[in-house]
């Protein structure tokens, strides 16, 4: 029974003119050596019932008794609690879970995947954006003609501006060129 190399054997009552591997009376118990604790479970009232009606345990069945204290028990000696170890019990997986999504939920949401060279630059260039150098174009001096007609126009706008009884919106915004004529 069991896996290969997993060794697994049945605690079970049978009668002794059968064949070894014949069809058994009753299974009381199991036994799983491959862990530690090793895994010892009988059925104690029908251990003890079979006892009490005359079957003879094998060796390997007897050293289970004793372990689980039902020879003892069976024999009326002391240490009828036996001396069986019991594995300390896992953690249910709803808990594993639960502790694994909260620290997920703790952790940053920027690297948490390993991005590619070129969109780390990106991010990084977005995060620190490099300073914008304007460039101040000289321009050369204009001609006074040029600056006496903008003016002239400029007024003829604003003459224009001040009979209409709602104003406009582009007039409303100054020019630089009305800046410098009222200045």
């Amino acid at each position: 029974m069991g896996k290969i190399r997993t060794p697994f054997f049945r605690i079970v009552v049978t009668d002794s003119r059968k064949a070894r591997n014949g069809l058994s009376i009753e299974e009381i118990g199991r036994y799983v050596p491959g862990q530690e604790p090793s895994i010892m479970e009988v059925n104690s009232d029908r251990a003890q019932y079979w006892l009490g009606v005359g079957a003879q345990p094998t060796a390997a069945v007897e050293a289970i008794f004793k372990v689980t204290g039902d020879w003892q028990k069976f024999k009326g000696l002391p240490g009828t609690e036996g001396t069986l170890r019991f594995a300390t019990p896992k953690p249910a997986k709803s808990i594993a879970y639960e502790a694994a999504v909260k620290q997920a939920m703790d952790e940053p949401k920027e690297g948490a995947t390993t991005m590619k060279k070129k969109a780390q630059e990106k991010l990084a260039a977005k995060a620190n954006p490099a300073p914008v150098v304007e460039e101040v174009v000289v321009s050369e001096p204009v001609a006074t003609e040029e600056v006496v007609e903008v003016m002239a126009t400029d007024v003829a706008v604003e003459a224009a501006v001040e009979t209409t009884e709602v104003p406009s919106a582009e007039a409303v915004v100054e020019t630089p060129a009305e800046e410098a004529a009222a200045e």
